[in-house]
């Protein structure tokens, strides 16, 4: 697996909004992605403070290094050459351990938070619709699914109330300390901004929805106590703020700085905060330059994220050693998994073998022998089959663990000349389709009847 992106980590958001990707756009970029020369799958996570994108490839390492630099290229066609400085990518066992901790959570800029595991889902069910995901990745992502269950299920990390909605109401409670008689108006009615009108609703602040789906506007509005205000009075919501919200899928500013300089006599010199969640973002930066208009935009939340992770950085440590576990068993798996076909090819050759020595018997020498014997003769066989490939299959498997399977496998084919092997399961291993990527290794394969 391959993924090549950024993140808050590595880009500011103006660098971020540029590759942000909506739902509707989503199939359209991920058939871009997939039609890469050497691309056999590939999913993209693109949230508001990432856009990643994950693929599979059948190409040899050195070529591999060649298609990330071809999908960085894609993407710097997307956002624009300025953001290939800002790019990160990884390969096989780090890209693993990246996609393991992003889905936990330790990667968030809120740590702990619980959107991204819903983000990760829409991203797999996205992909798997554009029928650009279906094979290896999906097993990896649904294993990265269940490392994030287990996370959250052996430690504390997402226990209280932290998120980036959260997180901006702690930021409106800084300016005002006191909520109750200042108005807050929310723009959006999507799942941040649902979470953030519910915790400023709780905190007692006069709630104003707008979002341009006038009926999702009014089932929010109702849910909250709130009142909705049609989309063409937005700027009549804005005379009345103290606080506004911002957290639509607009890909262009909704609130411009001449927009705000033209409301301002009306406003009577009041204080304007503006909060804005959403990536691209909705309001233009350029309104910081305005008297008594105070613009936060979701890296600033870092901030006061900072001061609330105390407790949550010691249970990431604990869910840091579960992710490094996880992606350790689940590559041995992997590795397990590459050499199950060069066993099923050895157990079947040597049955194989056995059964046409036993029939040749049958119709010679041994021909006296009576039905009876010449079942328990096969079962002997048999036996002495699974006995004499248990030590090879089990030292192979090991082998594959450490790393070294490749070799093991190639020299076992080489000695019994397993290339020529014409068994249907001598190939590939087929995905797993198991929701943890837990399917054992044993083989399990149809036996070549020892008694004809």
């Amino acid at each position: 697996m391959i993924v090549v992106g950024l993140s808050h980590r590595s880009a500011p958001i103006g660098v971020r909004e540029r590759l942000a990707v909506n739902r509707e756009d989503l199939p359209t970029v991920l058939a871009r992605f997939r039609a890469i020369d050497g691309v056999s799958e590939a999913m993209v996570l693109s949230t508001c403070n990432r856009m990643e994108v994950y693929i599979e490839s059948d190409l040899d390492p050195l070529r591999q290094r060649q298609l990330k630099d071809r999908v960085a290229r894609a993407l710097g066609e997307l956002g624009g050459r300025d953001v290939l400085p800002h790019l990160m990518n990884a390969a096989g066992d780090d890209a693993l351990r990246h996609l393991f901790r992003v889905a936990s959570s330790l990667d968030s800029l809120v740590l702990g938070e619980p959107q991204i595991l819903g983000q990760l889902k829409e991203a797999i069910v996205a992909a798997t619709k554009a029928g650009t995901m279906a094979g290896r990745l999906s097993t990896v992502m649904r294993s990265a699914v269940q490392v994030a269950k287990r996370v959250r299920t052996k430690t504390t990390i997402g226990s209280g109330q932290v998120s980036v909605p959260s997180v901006a109401v702690d930021l409106a409670r800084h300016i005002f300390e006191d909520l109750n008689g200042h108005t807050t108006l929310v723009i959006g009615a999507g799942e941040m901004a649902e979470a953030a009108a519910k915790l400023m609703a709780r905190a007692g602040a006069d709630m104003l929805v707008v979002n341009r789906s006038a009926q999702r506007a009014i089932e929010l509005a109702s849910a909250i106590g709130a009142t909705q205000v049609p989309w063409e009075k937005l700027n009549v919501a804005l005379i009345k703020a103290d606080i506004v919200i911002a957290s639509t899928a607009s890909t262009h500013h909704i609130i411009t700085r001449k927009q705000l300089k033209g409301l301002r006599r009306k406003r009577r010199g009041r204080s304007l905060f503006l909060i804005d969640i959403a990536v691209p973002r909705d309001i233009e930066p350029a309104v910081n330059d305005l008297d008594n208009i105070y613009l936060y935009d979701i890296d600033d939340l870092s901030h006061v994220v900072n001061e609330s992770m105390a407790g949550r950085r010691q249970q990431a440590q604990r869910a840091e050693a579960i992710v490094r576990e996880e992606a350790l068993m689940f590559m041995q798996r992997q590795q397990e998994q590459a050499v199950k076909p060069t066993i099923v090819a050895l157990r079947h050759r040597t049955r194989t073998v056995l059964a046409q020595e036993l029939e040749r018997s049958c119709r010679a020498r041994l021909k006296h022998l009576g039905e009876a014997d010449r079942k328990a003769l096969a079962t002997m066989l048999d036996a002495a089959v699974n006995k004499l490939l248990h030590a090879p299959t089990r030292h192979l498997k090991k082998m594959a663990s450490d790393g070294n399977g490749h070799e093991a496998a190639n020299l076992i084919t080489q000695l019994f000349e397993l290339e020529h092997d014409a068994h249907p399961n001598h190939g590939a291993p087929a995905p797993s389709h198991s929701g943890d990527d837990t399917a054992s290794t044993d083989i399990t394969e149809d036996r070549p009847s020892l008694m004809r």
